[in-house]
């Protein structure tokens, strides 16, 4: 993965970049900012969660769709069995993609992965299993877009239109 940004190109679709990152760091900030202003756990889970499930959808069900032409989904067969399901734009299509949009979706999705385990590890460190477990929340619901995405990005898709 190469870590500049390609040059000389502007985001095509600006909106949805905005709002890719905007749930991302909003519950990031809130998670890393709220111990000074509220000493109430809960209010703290459920707000935090609440961002990150707001983030979860946003990415899979409209981001991914329209910055990398890449969409995914979990199905549950006739047995029982969960399967999960891949969609990716054609290749003519695909490489039509803008650069920046597609950088830009890659590096928030892995960094803000990246993020939760850091505060992860500060939880750990300070022994406090209750925010531990927002954090393992937060990082659930990221790790499983980056898990369908990734695959989906691998080949393991049907094209759309």
């Amino acid at each position: 993965m190469d870590f500049s940004q390609p040059p000389g190109e502007n985001y095509a679709n600006p909106k949805t970049c905005f709002f890719h990152v905007l749930f991302k760091a909003a519950a990031l900030a809130f998670y890393i900012l709220s111990a000074l202003f509220f000493d109430n756990f809960v209010i703290i889970f459920v707000v935090t969660v609440l961002l990150s499930a707001l983030d979860f959808w946003v990415v899979k069900n409209v981001s991914g769709r329209i910055l990398v032409g890449l969409r995914w989904w979990n199905e549950i067969n006739d047995l029982g069995e969960s399967v999960w399901k891949f969609e990716c734009l054609d290749q003519e299509s695909m490489t039509r993609m803008n650069k920046k949009d597609s950088w830009l979706f890659w590096w928030t999705l892995y960094l803000s992965a990246v993020a939760w385990i850091v505060l992860g590890i500060f939880s750990l460190i300070r022994f406090q299993a209750d925010y531990l477990l927002v954090v393992g929340v937060c990082l659930t619901l990221s790790i499983a877009n980056i898990v369908g995405f990734t695959k989906c990005r691998k080949g393991w898709f049907v094209y759309y239109d």
